[in-house]
């Protein structure tokens, strides 16, 4: 596996599974010479690296032990843990650890990425234990292995673009409640417990305007949908949207929309 050039840069040394290991524990005072991927899939247990305070892990929690690292861990005594674990080796191991995240810490995982994970281990697990001769199967294990470290790496920033995705959904919602008021940033800003500099940040990128832009085009699609349903004049969708000014709402909505509100209206639909 070392001399071979698809498969020395990332493979697997040593695997295994322990349902409920009750008195688990291992100790390494030097450190081991690979890297060492534990994935707790249910019980709870702890790692302790170079003396510093245990790192508890629980169900659906991954962790790594880097390599030269004096290090000790074991399952709980009431809850003992149940685990899959690596031992890797390869030029390549030390910079996928590093852009999977599991450097900075212990990463929990959800229930459909944990059977992601499970799935991916068994394949390794299933080829090495019955493939192990075969380069072609030793290739897949390798790869499989690259791809399983960055699936794990995606995990943190699916749950950083959730968050931002609530935020966005949070901010949109308190607008579509006030389309027929105003609303100012402040009040935007205050409801959603965020500061200016990041919602404007956040709205940017999710949906390529500025909060208030946001806003007002949600207002402009309110008033189509006023054109098209009823036969309120357009000074009057333009005081129910909250724009006293029925020429600012004018100007707005062929701005936004590309047409005048009558030019709009005279357009066959459906």
């Amino acid at each position: 596996m070392i001399a071979h050039p698809l498969i020395g840069d990332t493979y697997i040394t040593d695997i295994g599974y322990y349902r409920r290991a009750r008195s688990h524990y291992r100790e390494r005072p030097q450190g081991s010479d690979s890297y060492i991927l534990i994935f707790c899939v249910g019980g709870k247990g702890w790692i302790r690296l170079d003396g510093q305070s245990p790192l508890a892990l629980s169900e659906q929690t991954v962790a790594v032990i880097p390599p030269d690292t004096p290090h000790e861990y074991g399952a709980d005594e009431s809850d003992p843990w149940s685990i899959y674990w690596f031992h890797l080796k390869g030029e390549q191991i030390a910079s996928l650890i590093q852009s999977s995240g599991l450097e900075a810490g212990p990463i929990h995982v959800s229930l459909s990425d944990s059977d992601k994970i499970r799935e991916l281990f068994n394949q390794c697990y299933d080829l090495l234990s019955s493939k192990a001769y075969s380069a072609s199967h030793l290739i897949h294990v390798s790869h499989t292995m690259r791809y399983l470290l960055s699936f794990i790496g995606l995990i943190p920033r699916r749950k950083q673009e959730a968050k931002t995705q609530a935020y966005i959904e949070q901010a949109i919602l308190y607008m579509q409640e006030r389309l027929e008021k105003n609303m100012t940033i402040d009040e935007l800003i205050s409801h959603t417990s965020i500061s200016k500099q990041h919602l404007n940040h956040l709205f940017k990128q999710s949906t390529g305007y500025a909060p208030i832009d946001y806003y007002l085009r949600l207002k402009m699609q309110r008033a189509c949908q006023l054109l098209d349903l009823t036969n309120n004049s357009i000074k009057e969708i333009s005081v129910s949207l909250g724009l006293s000014d029925p020429y600012y709402f004018s100007r707005l909505f062929k701005k936004i929309i590309g047409a005048s509100p009558s030019d709009y209206r005279s357009k066959l639909k459906g």
